[in-house]
């Protein structure tokens, strides 16, 4: 528990315990009066100089010199001290008040609007909240089927859901479809589902640290589970890659319980968007202006960084002089254990029967369809997989994927190869049953 600051001096709740409603009102009232990252500071200084060099036309030399007038550094620090006075003595405070009004809100659990919001801020300013240890930063915690907290005794096959980045445990459930979940269910076969909720702006390789080790605590608390399949959306398919690589090396037992691995449109060698906006960043970053791009872009949290390339080891960014990372794909490979049976599903807007080479390029918007399916042209980085491994829904976004009955169904027969075959004996031998019952009545 951190010491109080003025900034805490409610409280600071810091453990591994999910956010109540209170949590959520204290770490936002702790946003918005802790003192501005050094990033932001610096953009801020960025916009002002970038003013004088573009809109006055003075030299960088000159402009640094301007902005260090005793006058308009004063004029500079007043303006920010405003902001944070406009924090600390008014937002914070009624934030704090509600609280106090409302004491039943530590003990009510976040609604599902609430989870995207704090699934968002997580998503953009995870490491951030950790490094403030801020209350909205979320430990790793699973939840059952019906979005409660796991408690109890587990026992059989457990499926366990890792979702992507900015997104929550409720995001596997939608509206119009039953979800794969409850497609698993209904094979009947002593399935648990089990949904992982986690702070997607850290490390993709930190993420998958913390889940072994909660998947390492599981089966020690639930020894009479007899198998593990994990399925992973976008980032949630590479952090559970580095679960396994971590898992493995920890010696854990959890991992050898592991019979099948689905990634849904998990972008394992990069994503497009993250790639084209760091080289925009470099591509630009010398010309008035652009510049800006530059800073604001860097505000991004490390887990979006690790997307550039779909970074899974700590040694893909540990060693890294700056935080921004590198041009060149100078990841560490991270190879499939063996004895699991991998999956790996890519979605694509493009229709089927007229592929276009742009759209195969732009993949499910933000994932291409060879980063999905784990294809590279370097052997080192190739996940080698039988082609009946892989699967490609046209006309799904990467968003739709996640959740489709058309991929809810795929799984199903991936999990449950001979379920079809059982099935259609059963129906031969009934028909066979009935017709030997109507020669009886016959005779």
């Amino acid at each position: 528990m951190p010491s109080l600051t003025p900034l805490h001096e409610t409280y600071c709740k810091w453990d591994r315990s999910p956010p109540s409603q209170a949590d959520v009102l204290e770490g936002l009232a702790q946003l918005v009066s802790t003192r501005l990252s050094q990033v932001v500071q610096d953009l801020i200084q960025s916009m002002q100089r970038e003013v004088l060099l573009s809109v006055f036309g003075v030299s960088k030399q000159k402009a640094i010199k301007i902005q260090k007038i005793a006058f308009i550094d004063k004029a500079y620090q007043l303006g920010y001290g405003v902001l944070q006075q406009y924090g600390v003595q008014l937002l914070a405070p009624g934030l704090r008040q509600l609280i106090a009004l409302f004491p039943d809100l530590h003990q009510k659990p976040l609604t599902p609007r609430l989870h995207f919001l704090v699934g968002v801020l997580n998503g953009i300013l995870g490491d951030y909240l950790l490094e403030q240890h801020n209350p909205l930063g979320l430990p790793a915690v699973l939840y059952d089927h019906y979005g409660e907290l796991q408690q109890g005794d587990l026992t059989g096959r457990v499926v366990i859901f890792v979702h992507g980045l900015c997104m929550n445990h409720c995001d596997w459930n939608a509206h119009n479809f039953a979800g794969i979940g409850e497609k698993l269910l209904a094979q009947r076969d002593n399935n648990t589902m089990l949904y992982l909720n986690y702070n997607t702006g850290r490390r993709i390789s930190a993420n998958g640290r913390s889940l072994a080790n909660v998947l390492n605590d599981l089966i020690k608390r639930n020894p009479r589970i007899t198998s593990i399949d994990l399925i992973g959306h976008s980032m949630g398919g590479l952090v559970l890659r580095s679960a396994l690589f971590y898992g493995k090396q920890s010696i854990h037992a959890w991992v050898y319980m592991v019979e099948n691995l689905v990634c849904l449109g998990s972008p394992h060698h990069g994503a497009v968007l993250e790639r084209f906006g760091f080289r925009l960043q470099e591509r630009f970053r010398h010309f008035p202006m652009t510049k800006l791009i530059s800073q604001i872009v860097n505000i991004r949290s490390n887990g979006i960084l690790d997307l550039r390339y779909g970074s899974v080891r700590d040694d893909d960014w540990e060693h890294n002089d700056i935080r921004i990372g590198e041009l060149d794909d100078n990841r560490k490979p991270a190879p499939l254990p063996s004895h699991i049976n991998t999956f790996l599903v890519a979605g694509t807007i493009e229709a089927e029967h007229k592929q276009q080479r742009s759209l195969k390029i732009i993949g499910d918007y933000l994932v291409s369809v060879k980063s999905a399916l784990g294809e590279h042209p370097n052997p080192r980085f190739q996940l080698k997989l039988p082609e009946s491994h892989k699967a490609v829904f046209y006309g799904l976004n990467h968003f739709e994927i996640q959740h489709h009955a058309s991929v809810a169904e795929q799984i199903a027969k991936w999990f449950y190869p001979h379920r079809d075959e059982i099935a259609q004996e059963k129906i031969h031998n009934y028909l066979i049953k009935l017709e030997s019952m109507q020669g009886i009545v016959e005779t």
